[in-house]
Protein backbone atom coordinates (compact mmCIF):
# COMPACT_ATOMS: atom_id res chain seq x y z
CA UNK A 1 0.00 0.00 0.00
CA UNK A 2 1.09 3.08 -0.95
CA UNK A 3 5.25 2.18 -1.28
CA UNK A 4 6.25 4.28 -3.54
CA UNK A 5 7.52 8.02 -2.85
CA UNK A 6 5.32 11.03 -3.25
CA UNK A 7 5.63 12.60 -6.73
CA UNK A 8 3.87 15.74 -5.22
CA UNK A 9 4.78 18.50 -2.52
CA UNK A 10 2.54 20.36 -0.58
CA UNK A 11 3.93 23.82 1.48
CA UNK A 12 1.36 25.87 3.84
CA UNK A 13 2.11 29.74 4.12
CA UNK A 14 0.06 30.47 7.11
CA UNK A 15 -0.06 33.94 6.92
CA UNK A 16 -2.58 36.33 5.55
CA UNK A 17 -3.82 40.40 5.24
CA UNK A 18 -6.98 39.88 7.53
CA UNK A 19 -9.04 36.41 8.60
CA UNK A 20 -12.23 36.59 6.64
CA UNK A 21 -15.65 35.44 8.68
CA UNK A 22 -15.73 31.82 7.33
CA UNK A 23 -12.18 30.45 7.14
CA UNK A 24 -10.99 27.82 9.89
CA UNK A 25 -7.75 27.13 7.89
CA UNK A 26 -4.40 27.18 9.81
CA UNK A 27 -4.00 30.89 9.16
CA UNK A 28 -2.97 33.91 11.20
CA UNK A 29 -2.92 37.77 10.35
CA UNK A 30 0.25 38.47 8.83
CA UNK A 31 1.08 42.15 10.48
CA UNK A 32 3.59 41.16 13.39
CA UNK A 33 4.66 37.92 12.37
CA UNK A 34 7.81 36.56 12.35
CA UNK A 35 7.65 35.64 8.43
CA UNK A 36 11.21 35.31 8.01
CA UNK A 37 12.15 33.35 10.84
CA UNK A 38 8.97 30.88 9.64
CA UNK A 39 10.72 31.04 5.91
CA UNK A 40 14.05 29.92 8.02
CA UNK A 41 12.21 27.15 9.31
CA UNK A 42 10.44 25.81 6.76
CA UNK A 43 13.78 25.23 5.02
CA UNK A 44 14.61 23.21 8.10
CA UNK A 45 11.79 21.21 7.57
CA UNK A 46 12.50 20.63 3.79
CA UNK A 47 15.87 19.64 4.96
CA UNK A 48 15.16 16.83 7.07
CA UNK A 49 12.05 15.87 5.01
CA UNK A 50 14.81 14.86 2.16
CA UNK A 51 17.24 13.48 4.34
CA UNK A 52 14.26 10.99 5.55
CA UNK A 53 12.20 10.46 2.61
CA UNK A 54 14.38 11.46 -0.19
CA UNK A 55 12.49 12.87 -2.93
CA UNK A 56 11.62 11.85 -6.88
CA UNK A 57 10.53 13.51 -9.30
CA UNK A 58 8.49 16.17 -8.25
CA UNK A 59 5.69 16.43 -10.42
CA UNK A 60 3.16 18.66 -8.94
CA UNK A 61 4.05 21.68 -5.90
CA UNK A 62 0.85 23.08 -4.54
CA UNK A 63 1.58 26.54 -2.21
CA UNK A 64 -1.69 27.35 0.15
CA UNK A 65 -2.39 29.25 2.91
CA UNK A 66 -3.32 31.39 4.50
CA UNK A 67 -2.16 33.82 0.90
CA UNK A 68 1.07 32.81 0.08
CA UNK A 69 1.25 35.99 -1.94
CA UNK A 70 1.56 38.02 0.88
CA UNK A 71 5.12 37.41 0.88
CA UNK A 72 7.11 40.34 0.11
CA UNK A 73 9.27 39.97 -3.62
CA UNK A 74 12.76 39.08 -2.19
CA UNK A 75 10.63 36.90 0.75
CA UNK A 76 8.77 35.05 -2.41
CA UNK A 77 12.50 35.05 -3.99
CA UNK A 78 13.99 33.15 -0.78
CA UNK A 79 10.86 30.74 -0.03
CA UNK A 80 10.96 29.95 -3.98
CA UNK A 81 14.78 29.33 -4.44
CA UNK A 82 15.01 26.94 -0.88
CA UNK A 83 11.89 24.55 -2.70
CA UNK A 84 14.02 24.49 -5.93
CA UNK A 85 17.27 23.59 -3.55
CA UNK A 86 15.46 20.72 -1.99
CA UNK A 87 12.96 18.81 -4.54
CA UNK A 88 14.06 17.81 -7.54
CA UNK A 89 10.80 19.66 -9.70
CA UNK A 90 10.33 18.72 -13.02
CA UNK A 91 10.75 21.12 -15.67
CA UNK A 92 7.09 20.62 -17.01
CA UNK A 93 4.91 20.19 -13.15
CA UNK A 94 2.32 22.05 -12.25
CA UNK A 95 3.47 24.70 -9.66
CA UNK A 96 0.25 26.17 -8.12
CA UNK A 97 0.34 29.15 -5.93
CA UNK A 98 -2.96 30.52 -4.01
CA UNK A 99 -3.69 33.77 -3.78
CA UNK A 100 -5.58 36.73 -2.74
CA UNK A 101 -6.81 39.56 -5.42
CA UNK A 102 -4.87 42.72 -4.99
CA UNK A 103 -1.99 41.04 -3.21
CA UNK A 104 -0.13 40.38 -6.69
CA UNK A 105 2.14 43.24 -8.06
CA UNK A 106 4.09 42.93 -11.13
CA UNK A 107 7.44 42.37 -8.82
CA UNK A 108 5.56 39.30 -6.65
CA UNK A 109 4.18 37.93 -10.46
CA UNK A 110 8.00 38.39 -11.85
CA UNK A 111 9.65 36.50 -8.43
CA UNK A 112 6.72 33.76 -8.79
CA UNK A 113 7.35 33.37 -12.51
CA UNK A 114 11.29 33.28 -11.89
CA UNK A 115 10.99 30.72 -9.15
CA UNK A 116 9.05 27.96 -11.07
CA UNK A 117 5.11 29.19 -10.29
CA UNK A 118 3.00 28.43 -13.34
CA UNK A 119 -0.23 28.33 -11.66
CA UNK A 120 -2.29 30.62 -9.70
CA UNK A 121 -5.29 30.42 -8.26
CA UNK A 122 -7.16 33.24 -7.21
CA UNK A 123 -9.80 33.36 -4.31
CA UNK A 124 -12.32 35.26 -5.89
CA UNK A 125 -15.59 34.04 -3.90
CA UNK A 126 -17.98 36.47 -5.35
CA UNK A 127 -18.15 39.61 -7.79
CA UNK A 128 -20.61 41.12 -5.60
CA UNK A 129 -18.68 43.85 -3.20
CA UNK A 130 -21.39 43.85 -0.58
CA UNK A 131 -21.43 40.37 -0.32
CA UNK A 132 -17.54 40.37 -0.11
CA UNK A 133 -17.55 42.54 2.73
CA UNK A 134 -20.45 40.55 4.58
CA UNK A 135 -17.92 37.86 4.50
CA UNK A 136 -14.99 39.42 5.65
CA UNK A 137 -13.00 39.96 2.29
CA UNK A 138 -11.43 42.75 1.95
CA UNK A 139 -10.92 43.30 -1.72
CA UNK A 140 -13.50 43.90 -4.36
CA UNK A 141 -14.98 42.57 -8.21
CA UNK A 142 -12.85 45.25 -9.57
CA UNK A 143 -9.26 43.18 -8.03
CA UNK A 144 -10.30 40.00 -9.59
CA UNK A 145 -10.10 41.63 -12.92
CA UNK A 146 -6.98 43.80 -12.31
CA UNK A 147 -5.18 40.63 -10.82
CA UNK A 148 -5.99 38.65 -13.69
CA UNK A 149 -4.94 40.90 -15.77
CA UNK A 150 -1.44 41.70 -14.15
CA UNK A 151 -1.19 37.70 -14.18
CA UNK A 152 -1.41 37.53 -17.82
CA UNK A 153 0.39 40.62 -18.43
CA UNK A 154 3.37 38.35 -16.33
CA UNK A 155 2.79 35.45 -18.71
CA UNK A 156 0.91 33.21 -16.48
CA UNK A 157 -2.10 31.29 -18.84
CA UNK A 158 -2.84 28.82 -15.99
CA UNK A 159 -5.28 30.24 -14.17
CA UNK A 160 -8.00 28.95 -11.97
CA UNK A 161 -10.74 31.85 -10.03
CA UNK A 162 -12.82 30.18 -6.70
CA UNK A 163 -16.74 31.43 -6.40
CA UNK A 164 -18.88 30.58 -2.95
CA UNK A 165 -22.36 30.17 -3.01
CA UNK A 166 -25.18 29.64 -0.04
CA UNK A 167 -23.59 32.66 1.38
CA UNK A 168 -25.75 34.66 4.09
CA UNK A 169 -28.35 36.70 2.12
CA UNK A 170 -26.99 35.33 -1.58
CA UNK A 171 -29.74 35.36 -3.68
CA UNK A 172 -29.55 33.06 -6.98
CA UNK A 173 -29.57 36.36 -9.02
CA UNK A 174 -26.58 37.65 -7.42
CA UNK A 175 -24.90 34.23 -7.93
CA UNK A 176 -26.19 34.83 -11.86
CA UNK A 177 -24.04 37.85 -11.72
CA UNK A 178 -21.19 36.73 -10.74
CA UNK A 179 -21.04 33.57 -12.90
CA UNK A 180 -21.33 35.91 -15.75
CA UNK A 181 -18.24 38.13 -14.20
CA UNK A 182 -16.07 35.25 -13.82
CA UNK A 183 -17.21 33.99 -17.19
CA UNK A 184 -16.20 37.18 -19.20
CA UNK A 185 -12.76 36.07 -17.92
CA UNK A 186 -12.46 33.41 -20.03
CA UNK A 187 -10.22 31.24 -17.70
CA UNK A 188 -9.38 27.80 -18.01
CA UNK A 189 -10.49 26.55 -14.68
CA UNK A 190 -13.24 28.03 -12.11
CA UNK A 191 -13.58 26.31 -8.33
CA UNK A 192 -17.03 26.48 -7.46
CA UNK A 193 -17.55 25.91 -3.49
CA UNK A 194 -20.63 25.89 -1.25
CA UNK A 195 -20.31 27.62 2.05
CA UNK A 196 -19.60 25.50 4.86
CA UNK A 197 -20.27 26.52 8.56
CA UNK A 198 -16.64 26.01 10.20
CA UNK A 199 -16.31 25.66 14.17
CA UNK A 200 -14.24 28.48 15.35
CA UNK A 201 -15.43 30.75 12.96
CA UNK A 202 -17.20 33.97 13.46
CA UNK A 203 -19.53 32.86 10.88
CA UNK A 204 -20.38 29.35 13.45
CA UNK A 205 -20.83 31.55 16.29
CA UNK A 206 -23.37 33.90 14.77
CA UNK A 207 -25.04 31.03 13.25
CA UNK A 208 -24.62 29.29 17.11
CA UNK A 209 -27.12 32.47 18.18
CA UNK A 210 -29.14 32.41 15.07
CA UNK A 211 -28.09 35.37 13.90
CA UNK A 212 -26.43 34.04 10.56
CA UNK A 213 -29.46 34.31 7.38
CA UNK A 214 -27.82 31.22 5.32
CA UNK A 215 -30.25 30.51 2.14
CA UNK A 216 -33.06 27.99 2.03
CA UNK A 217 -31.69 24.57 0.99
CA UNK A 218 -33.60 24.57 -1.73
CA UNK A 219 -32.26 28.01 -2.89
CA UNK A 220 -28.85 26.76 -2.33
CA UNK A 221 -29.09 23.42 -4.91
CA UNK A 222 -31.05 25.83 -7.12
CA UNK A 223 -27.39 27.67 -7.18
CA UNK A 224 -25.02 24.23 -7.51
CA UNK A 225 -27.53 23.29 -10.73
CA UNK A 226 -27.28 26.83 -11.88
CA UNK A 227 -23.23 26.62 -11.93
CA UNK A 228 -23.42 23.45 -13.53
CA UNK A 229 -25.55 24.36 -16.06
CA UNK A 230 -23.72 27.83 -16.86
CA UNK A 231 -19.96 26.43 -16.60
CA UNK A 232 -20.71 23.03 -18.66
CA UNK A 233 -22.89 25.65 -21.57
CA UNK A 234 -19.68 27.66 -21.85
CA UNK A 235 -17.87 24.66 -22.27
CA UNK A 236 -15.82 24.13 -19.28
CA UNK A 237 -16.36 19.59 -18.07
CA UNK A 238 -17.23 19.10 -14.23
CA UNK A 239 -14.45 16.66 -13.12
CA UNK A 240 -15.39 16.76 -9.98
CA UNK A 241 -18.02 17.90 -7.60
CA UNK A 242 -17.05 21.23 -7.29
CA UNK A 243 -14.67 22.01 -10.25
CA UNK A 244 -14.75 22.77 -13.97
CA UNK A 245 -12.01 23.31 -16.51
CA UNK A 246 -11.39 23.36 -20.25
CA UNK A 247 -10.00 19.92 -21.63
CA UNK A 248 -6.13 19.58 -19.67
CA UNK A 249 -6.58 22.10 -17.25
CA UNK A 250 -7.92 19.89 -14.33
CA UNK A 251 -6.01 20.67 -10.78
CA UNK A 252 -3.25 17.92 -11.60
CA UNK A 253 -1.89 18.29 -7.32
CA UNK A 254 -5.40 18.22 -6.07
CA UNK A 255 -5.98 15.05 -8.46
CA UNK A 256 -3.36 13.45 -6.18
CA UNK A 257 -5.97 13.71 -3.45
CA UNK A 258 -8.78 12.50 -4.96
CA UNK A 259 -7.22 9.33 -6.01
CA UNK A 260 -5.80 8.81 -2.47
CA UNK A 261 -2.07 8.90 -3.41
CA UNK A 262 1.22 10.13 -1.27
CA UNK A 263 2.35 13.95 -0.76
CA UNK A 264 4.55 15.49 0.86
CA UNK A 265 2.98 18.49 3.35
CA UNK A 266 5.34 21.00 4.63
CA UNK A 267 4.66 23.76 7.06
CA UNK A 268 2.89 24.67 10.16
CA UNK A 269 -0.17 22.60 10.68
CA UNK A 270 0.29 20.90 7.14
CA UNK A 271 -0.86 17.59 6.76
CA UNK A 272 1.01 15.03 4.69
CA UNK A 273 0.76 11.42 3.45
CA UNK A 274 3.34 8.75 2.96
CA UNK A 275 4.73 4.96 3.23
CA UNK A 276 1.36 4.11 4.71
CA UNK A 277 1.19 7.11 7.60
CA UNK A 278 -0.61 10.45 7.54
CA UNK A 279 1.06 13.36 9.49
CA UNK A 280 -0.05 16.74 10.75
CA UNK A 281 2.48 19.49 11.59
CA UNK A 282 2.31 21.67 14.80
CA UNK A 283 0.14 24.49 14.15
CA UNK A 284 0.99 27.70 15.62
CA UNK A 285 3.38 29.77 13.91
CA UNK A 286 5.99 30.04 16.81
CA UNK A 287 5.69 27.10 18.17
CA UNK A 288 5.98 25.30 14.46
CA UNK A 289 9.40 27.77 14.27
CA UNK A 290 10.44 26.45 17.82
CA UNK A 291 9.66 22.16 16.84
CA UNK A 292 11.79 23.04 13.82
CA UNK A 293 14.71 24.87 14.97
CA UNK A 294 14.87 22.01 17.72
CA UNK A 295 17.00 19.02 17.16
CA UNK A 296 14.00 16.49 17.78
CA UNK A 297 13.29 15.82 14.11
CA UNK A 298 10.35 16.43 12.44
CA UNK A 299 7.90 19.54 13.68
CA UNK A 300 5.08 16.93 13.70
CA UNK A 301 1.78 16.88 16.35
CA UNK A 302 0.45 13.92 15.09
CA UNK A 303 1.47 11.10 13.01
CA UNK A 304 -0.48 7.76 12.95
CA UNK A 305 -0.55 4.75 10.27
CA UNK A 306 -3.41 4.05 8.25
CA UNK A 307 -4.67 0.73 8.17
CA UNK A 308 -5.55 -1.04 4.61
CA UNK A 309 -9.06 -0.74 5.57
CA UNK A 310 -8.77 2.90 6.18
CA UNK A 311 -7.25 3.48 3.34
CA UNK A 312 -10.07 1.28 1.11
CA UNK A 313 -12.27 3.97 2.57
CA UNK A 314 -10.40 6.85 1.57
CA UNK A 315 -10.39 5.86 -1.51
CA UNK A 316 -13.54 5.72 -2.29
CA UNK A 317 -14.84 9.34 -0.05
CA UNK A 318 -12.56 11.19 -2.56
CA UNK A 319 -12.41 9.53 -5.38
CA UNK A 320 -16.02 9.11 -5.80
CA UNK A 321 -15.65 13.03 -5.67
CA UNK A 322 -14.34 13.04 -9.24
CA UNK A 323 -16.81 12.55 -11.94
CA UNK A 324 -14.97 9.73 -14.21
CA UNK A 325 -15.32 7.95 -11.28
CA UNK A 326 -13.46 4.82 -9.21
CA UNK A 327 -11.54 1.83 -11.06
CA UNK A 328 -11.54 -1.42 -9.92
CA UNK A 329 -8.58 -1.56 -11.65
CA UNK A 330 -6.96 1.38 -10.16
CA UNK A 331 -8.50 0.02 -6.72
CA UNK A 332 -6.60 -3.65 -6.96
CA UNK A 333 -2.99 -1.91 -7.96
CA UNK A 334 -3.67 0.25 -4.98
CA UNK A 335 -4.63 -3.14 -2.59
CA UNK A 336 -2.79 -5.90 -3.75
CA UNK A 337 -5.24 -7.13 -5.87
CA UNK A 338 -8.70 -6.90 -3.62
CA UNK A 339 -11.84 -6.23 -5.52
CA UNK A 340 -14.11 -3.31 -5.36
CA UNK A 341 -17.29 -6.01 -4.83
CA UNK A 342 -15.23 -8.18 -1.93
CA UNK A 343 -14.72 -5.49 -0.07
CA UNK A 344 -17.73 -3.17 -0.26
CA UNK A 345 -20.38 -4.91 -1.90
CA UNK A 346 -23.49 -4.20 -0.22
CA UNK A 347 -23.10 -0.84 0.08
CA UNK A 348 -22.35 -0.71 -3.59
CA UNK A 349 -25.47 -2.70 -4.47
CA UNK A 350 -27.56 -0.46 -1.82
CA UNK A 351 -26.22 2.59 -3.44
CA UNK A 352 -27.01 1.75 -7.06
CA UNK A 353 -30.50 0.70 -6.02
CA UNK A 354 -31.30 4.36 -4.29
CA UNK A 355 -30.50 5.82 -7.65
CA UNK A 356 -26.89 7.90 -6.36
CA UNK A 357 -24.22 5.13 -7.88
CA UNK A 358 -23.71 3.45 -11.59
CA UNK A 359 -21.72 0.85 -12.90
CA UNK A 360 -19.29 1.58 -15.82
CA UNK A 361 -17.36 -0.45 -17.92
CA UNK A 362 -17.16 -4.01 -19.09
CA UNK A 363 -13.65 -5.46 -18.87
CA UNK A 364 -11.91 -5.37 -15.47
CA UNK A 365 -9.23 -2.85 -16.77
CA UNK A 366 -12.53 -0.21 -17.57
CA UNK A 367 -14.78 -0.83 -14.83
CA UNK A 368 -15.75 0.94 -12.15
CA UNK A 369 -18.42 3.13 -10.15
CA UNK A 370 -19.57 6.82 -10.40
CA UNK A 371 -22.23 9.27 -9.47
CA UNK A 372 -25.59 9.09 -11.20
CA UNK A 373 -26.61 12.82 -11.94
CA UNK A 374 -29.10 12.05 -8.56
CA UNK A 375 -26.35 11.58 -6.58
CA UNK A 376 -23.84 14.54 -7.78
CA UNK A 377 -25.53 17.19 -5.51
CA UNK A 378 -26.05 14.06 -2.81
CA UNK A 379 -21.99 13.46 -2.86
CA UNK A 380 -21.79 13.32 1.40
CA UNK A 381 -24.13 11.00 1.83
CA UNK A 382 -22.95 8.68 -0.69
CA UNK A 383 -19.20 9.31 0.53
CA UNK A 384 -20.48 8.63 4.22
CA UNK A 385 -21.84 5.40 3.08
CA UNK A 386 -18.34 3.68 3.21
CA UNK A 387 -17.18 5.19 6.66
Amino acid sequence: MHSWTPRALYIHIPFCTNKCFYCDFNSYIVEGQPVDAYLDALEREMERTVRELPPETIRKVFVGGGTPTVLTPPQMTRFLASVARHFPVAADAEFTMEANPGTTDPAKLAAMREGGVNRISFGAQSFDNELLAAIGRIHEADDVVRSIENARTAGFTNLSIDLMFGLPRQTLQQLADSVTRALELDLPHYSLYSLKVEENTLFHRLYERGELPLPEEEVEVAMFEHLRERLGGAGYRQYEISNFAKPGFGSRHNTTYWHNEPYYGLGAGAHGYALGQRHMNIKGVQAYIDAANADAGLPRKDTHEVTVREAMEDFMMVGLRLLEGVREADFSRQFGGASLSDVFGPVLAKLQEQGLLERFGVSDEDAGYRLTERGIPLGNEVFGAFL
